[in-house]
């Protein structure tokens, strides 16, 4: 996939927010419409009706490909997708303001609790849908290639390290010149699984410097705040000598940033598809049933095994979804986000495709689905 076509379908994404926002999307409990009739096209289950879906902004492109795709095949469905940040996609979710929360960290403890309530005991599943690499996103000037440690990277995020020019980055790029300059270091300022994953990573691989419980919410002091992946990548594109954590997609189609390599003690391994997929391949699945919730190791120093990886998760009622917010529909687009053709397009925008036994489990997990 280019550049080109990867800004498009960022482009859309934004547009998408924005008609959303304009509708009231996130306000109407009323967030779907019975279908009106269903047929096959090809591989693809066409259902009619529309629903409303929130959430993670890291798989924003890769979804919102998926609803073009779909609505071109299936001009009776309409599908919203509201990329407004993992926490408040769930939060949205277990209000029954949406059909599915799109999130970067499975629905766990309380808040699965509340999905299953939500779903009228259902239960809520977490199915695996997107895999991908969370980039160290980087705006230096003359500086085409950087690595960073786990220990340095918290330096970094917990503003203890604050020059480029500082001797433990310096130690590891000999052959860069790195300038006497402030580091500006962005976060999310929103309630984000792609954050929760990043700082996963961090407590995992730097206990002795990144000290502060990983979460949903950026804690630790500093930086500034940058609410979605597409702001933070933003201000990063925007601010020379600055520094962020994105999924990769969006440093793809920068035309200013690039993507530091990271150290996990097995030698500099750069952010790709292909990188991540070693690192995902390896998850377990700690979740019951078809709750397809999955353990990730973090501090893999397998050389090649990019460690800083998120995968994104549909979070849907297996039953008990309101008629209204068209579970039909819910159904029939998540079969074509777990089939061959859908998963096969999400290698070129930067993505990892779920596959194996894990994908077999995410089909069976949404054919069970009513």
């Amino acid at each position: 996939m280019t550049r080109t076509r990867l800004a498009a379908i960022a482009a859309a994404t934004f547009a998408g927010a924005l008609l959303l926002s304009a509708c009231g999307g996130s306000g109407d409990s009323g967030s779907g419409s019975d279908s009106g009739g269903s047929n096959v096209v090809g591989d693809i289950t066409c259902v009619d009706g529309s629903i409303k879906a929130a959430g993670s902004s890291a798989q924003a492109n890769a979804i919102t490909q998926w609803i073009t795709d779909y609505q071109i095949t299936c001009e009776g469905a309409t599908i919203d997708y509201q990329p407004v940040g993992s926490g408040a996609g769930v939060e949205q979710f277990i209000a029954a303001q949406t059909s599915f929360a799109g999130t970067d960290s499975a629905m766990k403890d309380e808040d699965l609790v509340a999905a299953n309530e939500r779903c009228g005991g259902g239960p809520a599943i977490n199915l695996p849908m997107v895999g991908g690499a969370i980039a160290v996103a980087y705006n230096v000037e003359g500086v085409d290639s950087l690595v960073l440690n786990p220990d340095t990277l918290a330096g970094i995020f917990t503003s203890t390290i604050t020059k480029w020019n500082d001797p433990a980055i310096t130690a590891l790029n000999p052959d860069a010149t790195l300038p006497d300059a402030t580091i500006a270091q962005f976060h999310r300022s929103d309630s984000s699984g792609t954050t929760d994953n990043f700082t996963k990573y961090l407590a995992a691989t730097a206990p002795g410097v990144w000290t502060f419980e990983p979460g949903k919410d950026w804690v630790a002091p500093g930086g500034q705040g940058s609410k979605g992946s597409d702001q933070v990548m933003a201000s990063v594109d925007s601010t020379p000598n600055s520094i962020g954590y994105v999924e990769l997609s969006y440093v793809l189609y920068s035309q200013v940033a690039k993507a530091a390599s990271i150290d996990n003690g097995g030698g500099p391994v750069e952010a790709t598809s292909e990188n991540a997929a070693n690192t995902i391949s390896g998850a377990e699945v700690v979740g019951e049933g078809n709750n397809l919730a999955l353990k990730i190791d973090y501090a893999v120093s397998t050389p090649g095994a990019y460690p800083i990886v998120l995968v994104t998760y549909e979070g849907v009622c297996q039953t008990g979804l309101a008629a209204d917010q068209n579970p039909a529909l819910v159904k029939a687009f998540l079969q074509y986000a777990a089939s061959d053709a859908a998963q096969g397009d999400l290698i070129e925008a930067g993505y990892v495709p779920i596959t194996g036994d894990l994908l077999t489990k995410v089909r069976a997990a949404v054919e069970a689905m009513s």
